[in-house]
C-alpha cells in the first residue's frame, strides 16, 4: 500500500466511477450486477476517505447523458441508489458526514427523492466530511445554468455585464460549494473527463487508473493520493525556491499518532 503524507492531503477529491458494466461483462454477469458491486466500492472508498481525513469527496454517480441508457439499466441504477441511501444512513449520521447532491435532481424518480431529500436535511449540520453525489449531473449543463442566472440579473438591471467574473460564475455552481477539486480520479482505464466538474477542475490534478470501479478500494485511493502528493502544484506561477523542512508523517496500512482521527484503512 502506498504511503500518504498526513499534512498534504487533497481537500476535495472528485471520482469518475467507471467500469461497472465491463466488470460484469468480463464475468458473464448482467450489467446491473456490476453496478451492485460498484455500490460496494462506494462504501469502501467513502470509509477510506473519511479515515484519511479528506474534507470533501464528490462521486460522479449518474450523468445527464446516462438517461439515454437502456430503461432497465437506469431503473436498476435508481433502485441501487435508493438502497445505498437507506443502508448508509446510520453510517453517515454516526460519522458526521454531510450528504450533498448536485445535478438536475428534479429528473430523479420519486422513489429516490423520497430518501435523498430527508437524508440531506438530516446530515446538513455534519462537518467531518462532505460526500457529494453528482446525480443527473453535467459540467456543461452546470455552467449553462450559471450563465442563465447571470443573464437574468443583467436583463433585470441588477448586474452590469462588466461585473461578470469567474468568481461570480463559480459562486452559482453547486458542485463547487465545497471548493474546487484538488484531485480528480477516473477509474476503468479511460483518459477523459466526461463532462465532470468542468469549471472547477481548471487546476485540478488528474489521475487515471486502469482498475475497474468495482475493484477500486483503499489501496487504489492511497496510490492516487500519493501521486497527487508527489506533484508540484504551481497554479501558473514559477516554482518556489527549495527549502529544507522536516519530513511529514505518513499514513500507511496502519496509522497511529497522537490526537488523530485517522484510522487504519
Amino acid at each position: 500500500m502506498s504511503l500518504v503524507e498526513a499534512r498534504n492531503l487533497p481537500g476535495h477529491i472528485g471520482i469518475i466511477m467507471d467500469g461497472n458494466g465491463r466488470w460484469a461483462q468480463q464475468r458473464g454477469l448482467p450489467r446491473r450486477e456490476g453496478h451492485r458491486e460498484g455500490s460496494d466500492a462506494v462504501r469502501r472508498v467513502v470509509r477510506a476517505a473519511r479515515r484519511l481525513g479528506i474534507r470533501a469527496l464528490t462521486l460522479y454517480a449518474f450523468s445527464e447523458q446516462n438517461w439515454a441508457r437502456p430503461e432497465d439499466e437506469v431503473d436498476a441504477l435508481m433502485l441501487l441508489l435508493r438502497e445505498f441511501l437507506l443502508t448508509e444512513r446510520d453510517e453517515l449520521l454516526d460519522n458526521g458526514i454531510k450528504l450533498h447532491a448536485v445535478g438536475n435532481l428534479g429528473r430523479l424518480p420519486s422513489l429516490v427523492r423520497a430518501v435523498l431529500d430527508p437524508l440531506r436535511n438530516e446530515t446538513d449540520a455534519n462537518d467531518s466530511m462532505t460526500l457529494t453525489l453528482a446525480l443527473s449531473y453535467g459540467g456543461r449543463e452546470e455552467i449553462a445554468d450559471a450563465a442563465r442566472q447571470l443573464s437574468r440579473k443583467v436583463a433585470e438591471g441588477a448586474l452590469d455585464p462588466n461585473d461578470i467574473t469567474p468568481e461570480r460564475m463559480r459562486a452559482l455552481m453547486p458542485s463547487l460549494a465545497v471548493g474546487d477539486p484538488d484531485l480528480v480520479i477516473r477509474t476503468g482505464g479511460e483518459r477523459r473527463i466526461s463532462n465532470f466538474l468542468l469549471f472547477g477542475l481548471a487546476y485540478a490534478e488528474l489521475y487515471f487508473d486502469d482498475t475497474l470501479w468495482p475493484d477500486f478500494g483503499s489501496a487504489e485511493l492511497h496510490c492516487a493520493i500519493a501521486s497527487y502528493q508527489a506533484r508540484e502544484r504551481r497554479f501558473g506561477l514559477v516554482p518556489p525556491p527549495p527549502a529544507s523542512s522536516p519530513s511529514s508523517p505518513v499514513l500507511g496500512e496502519v496509522f497511529s499518532g497522537a490526537g488523530a482521527s485517522l484510522l487504519a484503512v
